[in-house]
């Protein structure tokens, strides 16, 4: 007798991902753009399953916090946390596109970009 197909079968609960932590051990901006080495995707095979995947998106080309979160189907704030330890490891060059000022400049800019985004 065959068992019936579990569809929870697949799921990891997130914290299990990142061993229950849930802030990064740095903040990384959501438009912050990441890249890796082909020495770095080689050294993440032993860092886990979703690390590696990460590194080898961000061999080829360099992608975003935010590409990262939706190519790999992990939830925004998992994606951070892998990625924090993965820049802190130096398996990830980080490129932050955001200003080097406060969160008031920061808001002003994403104004800006929705504002771009609307008369698209």
């Amino acid at each position: 007798m065959t068992e019936p197909h579990d569809p929870r079968g697949n799921l990891v609960r997130p914290y299990a991902v990142t061993r229950g932590r849930t802030e990064p051990i740095r903040d990384i901006p959501i438009e912050a753009v990441l890249l890796a080495g082909p020495e770095a995707v080689q050294e993440s095979r032993f860092a886990g399953h979703d690390k590696y995947r990460i590194a080898v998106l961000c061999e080829p080309k360099a992608l975003s916090l935010a590409e990262l979160a939706a190519l790999t189907r992990l939830p925004l704030g998992v994606t951070r946390v892998l990625v924090a330890d993965m820049v802190a490891d130096g398996l990830l060059q980080l490129h932050s596109a955001a200003p080097k000022t406060g969160f008031t400049e920061r808001m002003d800019m994403l104004g800006r970009v929705l504002g771009g985004l609307r008369k698209l």
